[in-house]
């Protein structure tokens, strides 16, 4: 690695984009093998913001009968107060473009108080029934608190944790009796929520993308967007009668995430895409055999699926790798 470096800053030297003055801070700054913490750092917080209020959670579940129903959420509520007071004292002025807090610790302040949050009112409705009957209320409260702390702190996990929030929110009001049985899938209803959901965020990303808002949270929206449409379509043109219905969709979806990949310059969001489509594509060319009765054609299909699988793989490292260097023109 240190040798490719090596080999781009001469390259850059050699091209004239750099001064002499410039390549030789470049090699003396790496020859101090100075390296970032940044990354490490954020891990930890991260995972320590996780093991507390996952630690919070065991407490509750451990010492319920002795500690007292309105201790623990006093307590709870307390904590997570402090944490909204120490968010909003230290949060930067609000800007439609990115910002950050000074200080990278208050990033996971927020968003333990926005887990907390999540805690407080799922113990509210489970011990209390404070909501009654409406369980959706349950779910959409900190839902909508998720995603105005997302977009006001500027927080990319908590946004991911809004949406989360957002598409069970929507699995809960289409069919609860589905997500309670574990067939999140096995409705249609469920599908097609989950591609009102994808198209939903396509509108908002297309909107803020229009107006300026919050940019890079692109990458985010469109990612639950990919998975959610691709999922859905791909359980529809399985197991659905309109299968080819689906399947234009998700050519359609496929075909938008592949320019979008482009736009915000993502990996993974191309790759997504490209599984999604090939998915969709094999098994609607089954599909229309299979309607077609063309079962003598199955075994030509069969000769030739080895070579079809590495050619597939071929296909789809050489698309990668254009990608990838088209990116980073």
């Amino acid at each position: 690695m240190e040798k490719m470096n090596e080999q781009a800053t001469q390259k850059l030297f050699d091209k004239g984009l750099i001064s002499k003055k410039q390549f030789d801070q470049i090699t003396n700054y790496r020859n101090l093998n100075v390296f970032s913490l940044n990354a490490e750092l954020k891990i930890f917080l991260y995972v320590s913001v996780l093991l507390f209020t996952s630690g919070i959670g065991i407490l509750v579940y451990q010492n319920i009968d002795t500690i007292g129903h309105s201790i623990i959420i006093s307590l709870i509520a307390i904590v997570t107060v402090l944490c909204y007071y120490f968010s909003f004292k230290k949060v930067p002025k609000f800007e439609k473009n990115q910002t950050h807090f000074v200080s990278p610790v208050m990033e996971y302040i927020v968003l333990t108080a926005n887990l907390l949050t999540c805690i407080l009112i799922a113990y509210l409705q489970i011990q209390y029934n404070t909501f009654g009957t409406h369980y959706g209320l349950a779910t959409i409260i900190p839902t909508a608190i998720g995603l105005f702390s997302g977009y006001y702190f500027d927080n990319k996990n908590i946004l991911s944790l809004a949406i989360t929030g957002l598409a069970a929110y929507i699995g809960l009001t289409v069919s609860p009796q589905a997500l309670l049985q574990n067939e999140v899938y096995n409705t249609n209803s469920l599908s097609y929520a989950a591609i009102g959901l994808g198209l939903v965020l396509i509108i908002w990303n297309y909107y803020t993308s229009k107006i300026n808002f919050k940019t890079h949270f692109a990458l985010i929206l469109l990612t639950f967007a990919v998975h959610l449409i691709g999922i859905a379509c791909v359980n529809n043109v399985i197991d659905s009668n309109y299968f080819f219905t689906f399947s234009i969709i998700l050519g359609l979806a496929t075909y938008y995430f592949y320019i979008s990949s482009y736009k915000i310059k993502s990996v993974s969001l191309f790759v997504f895409t490209l599984l999604y489509g090939f998915i969709g594509l094999n098994i609607t060319l089954f599909k229309i055999i299979e309607n077609l009765n063309l079962t003598d054609f199955f075994e030509f299909i069969l000769v030739l699926s080895p070579f079809y699988s590495i050619g597939a793989i071929i296909l789809f490292i050489m698309m990668i790798k254009k990608f990838n260097s088209e990116i980073k023109k």
